[in-house]
């Protein structure tokens, strides 16, 4: 792979990493409602004026798919690691973000798109027995309100696990970057009620501001389109990447910028996570290092 974009990858991660240090800053003066529509609408409007710029089409005839999976990858999985960055250290919810990649196996074998194997069944056993470690083991007492928390980011993984099969068949219907911003402005109006509802508690500071306009334009709207641009001439493997590389980073920026504890739980938890997520993708490093020698 080109060393450039291996370094663009490396930057995504970094970057997405460090959006659940900036949930931690928003989440508790806007609240989980308001947070996550001002992300969502701040994202398609960034990916709108991209769509518009290339001269992409909206996808009109699919709009009950596209609002299906606003739901389902935007709407719900913004609102509820929101929800979980109001308890949980960022370091936490990065870590349980990677089980998407454990909902996403067993989705897209229940969907037909895949089939499960001993290897891809023991990633998914190693990551729950991550995700109870970090809870459990980590530096933060576990409390009913830590584990609700714990649940939501959970349930927000599972969203994108769930839905990556469902993604994966709209992309050979419509362009990538017009079913981004389709779904994120469908998502988007789907909230609004519920940030209408909201708006009276929330407090609408500069530190929170900030966050929210990185959050939404940034890491929810360009980091979307570098990314489907390296899709273009990377292989799968390197593609999947990020999987491995986000949670480090977001363990790292929570301790560097929030001073967030390291524990245990964190440490043999995040390592259990880490395993599973190679098991399920066969991710595997040295086999691209050294390949096996050409049969004689």
């Amino acid at each position: 792979m080109n060393i450039r974009y291996l370094l663009q990858l490396v930057g995504l991660s970094a970057l997405w990493g460090s959006s659940f240090v900036l949930l931690r800053i928003a989440s508790p003066d806007l609240g989980p409602l308001v947070l996550a529509t001002l992300r969502l609408g701040l994202a398609a409007a960034t990916l709108t004026v991209l769509m518009l710029g290339l001269r992409h089409r909206w996808p009109h005839k699919h709009w009950k798919e596209v609002l299906g999976l606003g739901v389902l990858t935007a709407a719900l999985p913004f609102l509820f690691f929101s929800y979980a960055a109001l308890e949980l250290p960022a370091g936490y919810i990065a870590l349980l973000n990677s089980t998407a990649v454990l909902f996403g196996t067993l989705s897209s074998a229940w969907l037909k798109e895949d089939t499960l194997n001993w290897r891809k069944l023991a990633g998914c056993a190693a990551g729950f027995t991550g995700v109870a470690m970090v809870v459990q083991l980590g530096p933060v007492a576990t409390t009913p309100a830590v584990l609700w928390a714990a649940l939501a980011a959970v349930l927000g993984a599972g969203c994108y696990g769930v839905a990556t099969p469902m993604m994966k068949r709209a992309t050979t219907r419509m362009q990538p970057l017009a079913i981004s911003a389709s779904i994120h402005l469908a998502a988007g109006l789907f909230m609004l009620p519920g940030a209408a509802w909201a708006l009276p508690q929330a407090r609408f500071t500069a530190p929170a501001l900030a966050a929210v306009g990185v959050l939404g334009i940034v890491t929810s709207g360009l980091a979307y389109w570098v990314h489907i641009r390296i899709l273009q001439h990377v292989p799968p493997v390197a593609a999947m990447s990020p999987a491995f590389m986000i949670p480090l980073f977001g363990v790292g920026w929570g301790h560097l910028f929030l001073g967030e504890p390291l524990g245990s739980g964190v440490y043999l938890g995040g390592a259990f996570v880490l395993l599973a997520t190679a098991l399920v993708t066969g991710f595997n490093p040295l086999r691209r290092l050294w390949p096996a020698p050409p049969v004689a």
